[in-house]
């Protein structure tokens, strides 16, 4: 995937640019421990083209606006540079503007589609100068965020499953049963994902692994053939206790959903609760049930399965 190739002038990405849309991901889904993802329709766009002078110049706008790096420490920025240097293509003068409405530190894949935007574009931009496979781009992207299960959803849309091998990540992409209807709750604070992870023992009871693996195969079933069995198969007992202290709210409302029977699950590493109702009609319900008891302000988004995953188009004038 790396091998150099020729030196690639200046003169021959003059006048590139591209649009890049990536949509939100939710990891875990319960049992599934990083290795399950789904891509939801709530999307991050990106507009990245060459320019004549050296040096990046970043436009955010929406999400992170005033927050984020706007110069070569940008996390797109940074996974375009790393994208050219796999490559062994210097970086050109760039200039990028991002349209962001994914929740940043909330637990919807906000880092994962940063580096899947970066990436996505450097793949544009180098068109007919290298072919950048399914496999490098996963590849590439679980390099940087360390792990496969927000980037492969990111990447390739729909329900994933991904692992790790000897030779690198690997995914199986999986279309999501039509009743599935997924909603998410969002915070207004934030979560620190490295806090999440520091939470988790460095080894869980034997019960509990076996728990998690019957869990884990039944949500595969529920979600591309029985949604009937969504509350069921996002029983977990891997990671979301050893949390709960850290985001109470989020476990209160999560215990009071499930009470309800609606499968409700932290989203990612939190704290948004991620609900997978079995049908749209019951997302009014569950809406209904976190307003009226909901200690905080919670936005609720509606969404659907985003099947496409990342798109990039050229836009060269």
């Amino acid at each position: 995937m790396t091998t150099a190739l020729p030196v690639v002038g200046r003169n021959a990405l003059a006048g590139r640019s591209v649009v890049v849309k990536v949509p939100a991901t939710t990891a875990n889904l319960g049992p599934g421990f990083d290795t399950l993802g789904l891509a939801l329709a709530h999307y991050d766009h990106l507009q990245v083209e060459v320019t004549d002078e050296s040096g990046v110049f970043v436009e955010v706008h929406g999400v992170g606006a005033g927050e984020v790096p706007t110069d070569e420490t940008n996390l797109v920025v940074r996974a375009i540079a790393h994208t050219f240097a796999a490559y062994g293509i210097p970086l050109p003068g760039l200039k990028l503007v991002a349209e962001n409405v994914i929740p940043h530190g909330r637990g919807m894949g906000s880092s994962g589609a940063a580096i899947v935007s970066g990436i996505m574009a450097a793949k544009g931009l180098l068109e007919g100068i290298v072919e950048i496979d399914s496999d490098a781009l996963l590849v590439l992207a679980t390099e940087m965020e360390g792990h496969p299960d927000n980037v492969a959803p990111a990447l390739f849309g729909g329900l994933t499953i991904a692992w790790m091998t000897p030779e690198g990540p690997k995914h199986k992409k999986l279309m999501v049963h039509r009743g599935v209807s997924p909603m998410v709750f969002v915070p207004v604070h934030a979560m620190s994902t490295a806090l999440a992870r520091s939470l988790q023992p460095e080894s869980v009871p034997h019960e509990d692994a076996v728990f998690n693996l019957s869990r884990s195969a039944l949500l595969i079933a529920a979600l591309i053939q029985s949604p009937e069995l969504l509350l069921a198969a996002t029983e977990d007992k891997l990671h979301q206790s050893y949390r709960a202290a850290a985001m109470p709210e989020t476990n209160r409302l999560i215990t009071l959903l499930r009470a309800h029977g609606f499968a409700a699950v932290v989203s990612g590493a939190g704290p948004s609760i991620l609900v997978l109702a079995s049908d749209p009609g019951q997302r009014l319900v569950a809406a209904d049930l976190v307003t009226e008891t909901s200690e905080t302000p919670w936005q609720t988004l509606m969404l659907a399965v985003d099947f496409k995953g990342a798109t990039v188009i050229r836009t060269d004038a």
